[in-house]
């Protein structure tokens, strides 16, 4: 299941202790849709949170829903939907919507239904384009571990999916990182970006659990990291699986909110890879 937005499911939580809704899923699809399986949205008579794609399914979703509501049906159903021209919504494949009222009294199993599966990022700096990758990765579904060997750099508020650490030296946190951890190494200084880079190498030889390990800088950044990684003993290989520079080829510009939106995409790549 793609996951939704932490914010969605803790304000579900805070909606249906005030008044019970209807939950409108995505069960099932075929062909070409506009979201997919797992996809949901509540639905209360004047708001909703989530969507399921917009258009003509959903709104006749929400109207489905909110006569529910008003004649204060209890049991759950299903709807099959072919989404043809008639419509408006030429997108040419089937859908399958769970209709399922519920109230305040399920959200201990909407918690473990709809709790997103969040991939774990080991962003290592807490400078401008860290920063920035942070905001960009919120709404996403990531749990940041966010690291840095200097004091007070991190904002006194942080999203709910970000954990932030102070580590001296900053490279010793590389042994505690969730198995799977996307790391972003873009510290303030070269030569912790180094230490950073070879603590990775060393748990991808003994281990091999960090699988996308991405360096910021330029060819001539690597070009001198390349030689001293070597002179430390790692081989061409191990060196070739590091990602330096990072973000998408082809996207220009060094502000941090465009080198984050390159970045972020890079790590939704590694994500459905």
């Amino acid at each position: 299941m793609h996951a939704t937005q932490h914010s969605d499911l803790a304000t579900l939580f805070e909606r249906l202790a005030q008044a019970p809704a209807v939950l409108v899923s995505v069960s099932r699809t075929q062909g070409s849709v506009p979201r997919e399986a797992g996809t949901w949205m509540a639905v209360w008579p004047g708001e909703q949170i989530g969507t399921i794609g917009g258009g003509h399914l959903e709104w006749d979703a929400l109207k489905q829903a909110r006569d529910a509501l008003a004649a204060g049906t209890s049991a759950p159903w299903t709807h099959r939907v072919a989404l043809g021209p008639s419509l408006g919504q030429c997108c040419g494949g089937v859908v399958e919507l769970r209709f399922e009222p519920v109230a305040q009294t399920d959200a201990g199993a909407l918690q473990q239904r709809l709790a997103p599966v969040l991939t774990p990022v080991a962003l290592f700096g807490g400078g401008h384009v860290g920063q920035a990758i942070v905001r960009a990765l919120a709404p996403l579904p990531f749990a940041v571990h966010w690291i840095d060997s200097r004091d007070g750099v991190f904002p006194d508020r942080l999203p709910s999916t970000v954990c932030a650490e102070h580590s001296e030296p900053v490279q010793d946190a590389v042994r505690d990182l969730p198995p799977g951890a996307l790391v972003l190494i873009m510290s303030f200084s070269h030569a912790e970006d180094l230490d950073i880079v070879a603590a990775c190498l060393q748990r991808r030889r003994v281990v091999g659990d960090l699988p996308f390990l991405g360096l910021i800088g330029s060819q001539t950044k690597w070009a001198t990291f390349r030689r001293r990684l070597l002179e430390r003993g790692f081989t061409e290989d191990e060196l070739g699986g590091i990602t330096c520079p990072i973000g998408l080829p082809g996207i220009g510009g060094k502000e941090p909110a465009v080198i984050a939106a390159s970045v972020v995409a890079q790590l939704l790549i590694q994500r459905s890879a």
